[in-house]
């Protein structure tokens, strides 16, 4: 009874958050405050590329404040935790995801269908969306880290 009682939540807990990620990455965006550019942006009408890997690091020399530094590290860092939550509630509701090669794929399968999508939305809509080669292994990243944290609980687990 209890174990339905956790996939339940952990069920809803899902939805909810995949709802979150449609409202975070499929909405239209803001500009980026004032003062700060992205290096390394391409545009093709509409449809805005950023195709640089390491963008963040390649580019640093054309940062030229502080604001804009904290700006392009803290989108790298919330890139990571975006398909993290996600990923974790997945652990544990889909025990044939647990290996880390699927978890590796599964993350950035859905990590490149939000990039693809992004720009359908940006060539039909123009929601100012930007197609960023680095979310894709970012948000991998952030799959990897919630099995190795799915992976650290279950062997805490174990041996209590």
């Amino acid at each position: 009874m209890m174990k339905k009682t956790y996939n339940h939540i952990l069920v809803w807990g899902v939805i909810f958050y995949s709802i979150c990620i449609v409202y975070f990455c499929f909405t239209p965006q803001e500009q980026s405050p004032v003062g700060v550019e992205t290096p390394g942006i391409q545009h093709l009408g509409s449809l805005v590329f950023l195709l640089t890997p390491l963008n963040s690091l390649w580019n640093l020399g054309e940062v030229s404040d502080m604001g804009q530094l904290c700006w392009i590290f803290l989108q790298n860092i919330l890139n990571m935790f975006l398909l993290f939550p996600l990923m974790f509630q997945l652990l544990y509701l889909l025990p044939n995801l647990r290996k880390i090669k699927k978890v590796l794929l599964f993350s950035f399968l859905v990590s490149l269908g939000i990039e693809c999508t992004q720009l359908i939305l940006d060539f039909f809509f123009d929601f100012n969306r930007v197609f960023e080669i680095d979310d894709l292994w970012t948000n991998t990243l952030g799959g990897y880290l919630a099995w190795l944290l799915y992976k650290r609980l279950h062997k805490n687990k174990i041996r209590n």
